[in-house]
């Protein structure tokens, strides 16, 4: 597998952790027509700003009503994964990512609902403490109320220094409650380290079964999937279920590196621009051909759905769950000489069978619906969870036909 650049393949923000990765750009050129739209769009706002301080009635901060303006411009071009940042916000934007950060230990998205929702609540976080779960909603961050189209405003209001504590109001929906019911919680900003590979040995009657479970694709993930299948294979595993549910996504050469390892040569995923340019990543021919299933969710997302498109159709592994998220492009980082930045969407991705992602996400060979919406799957509780005893009897085929 060639090296590539960085690039971010996050569906959500997490509360308390930059992106998985990024590729650094430059200034672009515009090109005459740019110039001249920039030209007229730079003279009406010096006009409009004229206007203001002529006639407006109050004093105002005119560096919020740049950073608005500029916020406003990349708000209103329709793409969710496209944003402006002011200094401060871009700054944590940039932090470096080494599995540690400061926070309450959850990751969180935009919903279909409209709201903010959390996706994740990792092991022995403040969020698990204070009794957060997957599935609830946050409404409010210091009594201030977000919608989902306020994802990252409501992040970087919930990170901040360890030892602090920010209060949190949750919506959480039930079969009982199915309204739901608000919470108010107050959860302490820690140091947390997550960890975002955890693995397990079944025996199934003598059969040794591996479940290796993947909650993102960051910097860390690499070395520590390494570590955590090699003591795997260690314990004699004749077979491995692949667990990318609620996985946001991260980074693509992690993703890539991940792929790597169970596919023969070919094509992992191709990007294209909006020039046409086309870009292929490709496995090379030595891999393990362990007898593989994968599962996914609607909130398996970007680099899951890479490697779940790239294992559906390449028939490495049977892809077991719900249809996933359907984030299928790739931003980049533009940073500007003032210190603030921009997160733009430059490509999009496809499987190796050429079918996009974005807003269709990968549909399962084996469609199950989970029927225990409470299941936490940091719980590893198999005996509750009906998409893992599918993926199960799916493998135990599997390994039966290899035979």
């Amino acid at each position: 597998m060639k090296k590539i650049g960085k690039f971010i393949l996050s569906l959500c923000l997490i509360a308390g952790i930059g992106f998985a990765g990024f590729m650094l750009g430059t200034n672009m050129d515009m090109g005459a027509k740019g110039n001249i739209k920039s030209r007229q769009l730079t003279s009406e706002m010096a006009s409009l700003k004229e206007l203001l301080d002529r006639n407006f009635l109050f004093d105002y901060d005119e560096n919020k009503l740049y950073e608005g303006s500029l916020k406003g411009m990349f708000a209103n071009l329709g793409d969710p994964y496209t944003a402006y940042y002011p200094k401060e916000e871009f700054a944590k934007l940039m932090e470096n990512l080494d599995g540690r950060y400061k926070g309450i230990g959850i990751s969180v998205s935009n919903s279909k609902e409209g709201l903010i929702k959390v996706i994740q609540v990792f092991e022995g976080s403040p969020a698990q403490e204070a009794g957060l779960k997957s599935g609830d909603f946050i409404k409010a961050v210091e009594g201030k109320d977000f919608a989902g189209s306020e994802l990252e405003e409501a992040v970087a209001l919930i990170r901040g220094e360890a030892g602090s504590k920010v209060k949190l109001k949750l919506l959480r929906v039930s079969e009982e409650n199915p309204k739901g019911e608000e919470i108010d919680v107050e959860v302490e900003r820690r140091d947390v380290k997550v960890d975002t590979v955890k693995s397990q040995t079944l025996d199934l009657k003598g059969t040794k079964i591996g479940y290796l479970r993947l909650t993102a694709f960051d910097d860390v993930t690499w070395d520590d999937f390494k570590d955590q299948y090699a003591k795997l294979k260690n314990e004699g595993i004749q077979g491995l279920i692949l667990d990318l549910r609620n996985n946001p996504g991260g980074a693509l050469d992690v993703c890539l590196n991940i792929a790597d390892t169970f596919l023969d040569e070919g094509v992992v995923v191709t990007t294209e621009d909006k020039d046409g340019n086309v870009v292929s990543e490709k496995s090379d021919k030595e891999f393990d051909d362990i007898p593989m299933v994968t599962l996914i969710n609607e909130n398996s997302a970007s680099a899951s759905e890479i490697l779940a498109g790239a294992f559906k159709d390449r028939g490495r592994a049977k892809i077991v769950g719900e249809k996933s998220f359907g984030k299928g492009v790739v931003q980049k980082i533009f940073p500007l000489d003032n210190g603030a930045g921009a997160k733009i969407t430059i490509s999009e991705y496809k499987t190796p069978n050429g079918e996009k992602i974005n807003k269709i996400g990968v549909k399962p060979d084996v469609e199950v619906e989970n029927k225990n919406q409470d299941l936490d799957l940091n719980e590893n509780d198999f005996t509750k969870d009906n998409q893992f005893l599918k993926a199960l009897t799916e493998l135990v085929k599997e390994i039966g036909n290899k035979k």
